[in-house]
Formats: C-alpha cells, sequence, structure tokens
C-alpha cells in the first residue's frame, strides 16, 4: 500500500471539504493505493452524527464521492466531476467508531464517463455502505487549467502522463 501525495497542495484557495488539510471543518482525509484499489481510512466524530450516536449518511455519502474521485485523478491520471452518486445505505455507522475504511476502484470507463465502485466498511470490516460514482473525466486541458498535472505516490518518482 502506498500514500498517495495531495496534487491540489499547491493551488491557491484550495479548501475541499473532504481532502484539504487546513480546512478547520473538513474531513481531512487521505488516501492509499493497492492494486486497483483507492482507500482512504477515517475516523468519524459526534459532530459528523445525524441521529443520537450514528454517523450522518451525508457525511457517508461524501466520503464516497470523495473517495471516487482519488480514483478518478490517481488510476486516470484527469480530473473529474461528479455526475451522479447512488448509494446504498447496508448499516448503520456509529459516530464513535475507531476507524472505518472507503475503498473504491474504476469498475468501468467509456470515452469521458468513469464509473467508479466504492464501499465503507466499519471496523469490524462489515459493509456499512455501497456507492456506484459517475464522473465526467475533464481533459487534459481543462486538468490543467484546474492546476491538475499528475497524481504521484510518496516514494515514487513517476513522470506525469
Amino acid at each position: 500500500m502506498r500514500k498517495i501525495k495531495n496534487p491540489w497542495l499547491h493551488i491557491e484557495g484550495y479548501n475541499c471539504f473532504g481532502c484539504a488539510p487546513e480546512n478547520p471543518f473538513g474531513l481531512h482525509m487521505t488516501f492509499y493505493e493497492e492494486g486497483d484499489d483507492i482507500i482512504s481510512f477515517w475516523r468519524p466524530a459526534d459532530y459528523y452524527q445525524g441521529w443520537v450516536g450514528v454517523l450522518h449518511g451525508g457525511i457517508i455519502s461524501t466520503l464516497i464521492d470523495e473517495t471516487a474521485g482519488w480514483v478518478v485523478i490517481r488510476k486516470l491520471q484527469t480530473a473529474g466531476l461528479t455526475a451522479r452518486l447512488k448509494v446504498a445505505f447496508k448499516k448503520s455507522i456509529s459516530s464513535d467508531e475507531m476507524q472505518i475504511t472507503i475503498r473504491a476502484r474504476l469498475k468501468e470507463q467509456k470515452m469521458n464517463v468513469a464509473t467508479i465502485e466504492v464501499k465503507v466498511l466499519n471496523a469490524h470490516e462489515e459493509v456499512c455502505a455501497e456507492g456506484d460514482a459517475t464522473y465526467f473525466l475533464m481533459s487534459d486541458e481543462q486538468s490543467q487549467e484546474m492546476g491538475f498535472v499528475h497524481c504521484d505516490v510518496e516514494g515514487d518518482n513517476l513522470l506525469p502522463f
């Protein structure tokens, strides 16, 4: 498993709710690559709850969407925009869970549309939510206008595609 470098850190005004490390209200997600999967390990807190002691479904949906987006930037080496997000909630997640795991992989790519499948697992590795995210992929020119050049992993000297 290799930690993915955040390619957005150099962008002025970068304050993503999901992955910006300096966003005081954000989720501060980090990502890892393991084979075909992009993985994030995340710890809930009480201020992310919906019902008492239960992680809010909107937060779970955000975790799914954000991880799917990192599949796009790491595996496809481009930026993208969420076109559709379908989430199935299988089991509630406690807001005091020690750690949850979000695991995503590319399911299909047709031209400039990618479909990513995502699973959210609790600390007991039970699947609590599943998501299908559809992303519109940006052209190289559009990605570069957003400041995206390439997405590397720590310890590797990868060249831009």
